[in-house]
């Protein structure tokens, strides 16, 4: 029975010995993987960003461009970054060994190589990719999984794996505008604010934030205070994890690293959009896009927030909130009960 090609693991060697790239190209595709082949690292990068390969062997001494060369160029996209590389070579010095590991290298195959140790060495970085591209489900045995397998490699051996918990009330604060970062917060449950105050004392809340995040580790990956300070919204629980652990996973670690980058571009869009909607909307559509963000943060139940808050979040006076809330009471587009706000037509909200 055939496999077909969409369900193979698409593999790049970079080679420049015909004989070797033949041989291997031969061995994988028996073991049923898409391969794909290039003679040198100039071919082998525009290869990487034409197919996204699954994993890339690739040879350290090569014309045009050697293997520490692609490594240090792939390392520089965030997609790329996270893909396994293996190096081969016919040097087995530990100088070469720890300068490809250094780089980020995942593995170190020294040539001639045998069949066996090649393909259990290629499925265990597969595998260990697979685990680490996995969704990250929001949970505290998520976290551990997530850190675990991350510090599984072993340059990470001597890191530790405990963490501790932490309850906070609501309306405590986890953390402070201008305080210097100690540690890295994943919001294990519980709704957490994050608000920035003005020269004027005045409070702008930038996000809402829900179990299953992380918060505080833009301060931490920059060296910076806080620019917010972080309030519990209700009751909340969060694993601390030691700043050590967290730089040891961020600079060791290519796939820890990537999900923070991501993390970090997806949040540099979302307050991009923030700001134009601020200077651009009216308080109509800035009242709109709040109770929608609060609608997705609450996995559409019942949004209970403080009027006080949403006047933060949207960067207008409470009243302006209050009549614009009553407006669309009044159109069927939302239901008022106290505090609580149910979203009875969001299509109709997103139209505003």
């Amino acid at each position: 029975m055939q496999i077909a090609v969409e369900s193979m693991k698409k593999i790049l060697i970079i080679e420049d010995n015909f004989e070797v790239r033949d041989n291997l190209a031969e061995i994988l595709e028996l073991s049923n993987y898409e391969v794909h082949t290039a003679e040198n690292g100039k071919i082998g990068l525009k290869l990487v960003r034409s197919i996204v390969p699954d994993l890339i062997l690739c040879d350290v001494m090569m014309p045009e461009l050697d293997g520490f060369g692609v490594l240090k160029i792939l390392d520089k996209n965030p997609i790329h970054r996270s893909i396994p590389f293996i190096f081969l070579t016919a040097k087995a010095e530990k100088a070469d060994f720890r300068k490809g590991m250094n780089l980020g290298a995942d593995d170190y195959i020294t040539k001639p190589f045998d069949d066996v140790e090649l393909l259990d060495a290629i499925e265990m970085r597969l595998k260990k990719s697979e685990e680490l591209k996995k969704v990250f489900d929001g949970s505290p045995s998520g976290l551990n999984h997530f850190l675990d397998q991350a510090k599984g490699q072993e340059a990470l051996t001597s890191i530790s794996i405990e963490r501790e918990i932490r309850t906070f009330r609501k309306r405590d604060t986890i953390y402070q505008e201008d305080d210097f970062p100690k540690r890295l917060y994943f919001l294990a449950s519980g709704k957490i604010k994050l608000v920035k105050t003005s020269e004027m004392g005045k409070e702008y809340i930038t996000d809402i934030v829900n179990e299953g995040n992380f918060i505080g580790y833009q301060a931490l990956i920059s060296g910076i205070e806080y620019t917010e300070t972080a309030v519990a919204m209700e009751d909340c629980e969060l694993s601390l994890i030691p700043k050590e652990d967290f730089y040891a996973l961020l600079y060791n670690n290519r796939d820890f690293s990537t999900q923070f980058i991501k993390m970090l571009a997806n949040q540099s869009i979302e307050k991009e959009e923030q700001l134009l909607s601020l200077a651009y909307h009216s308080i109509r559509q800035r009242v709109a896009e709040a109770l929608l963000k609060l609608y997705q943060r609450y996995e559409n139940e019942g949004i209970s927030i403080l009027r006080d808050d949403l006047a933060a979040m949207v960067g207008t006076a409470k009243e302006s909130v209050i009549r614009t809330l009553t407006d669309f009471k009044k159109e069927g587009l939302i239901e008022i009960n106290r505090s609580n706000i149910t979203i009875l037509q969001p299509a109709k909200l997103l139209n505003v």
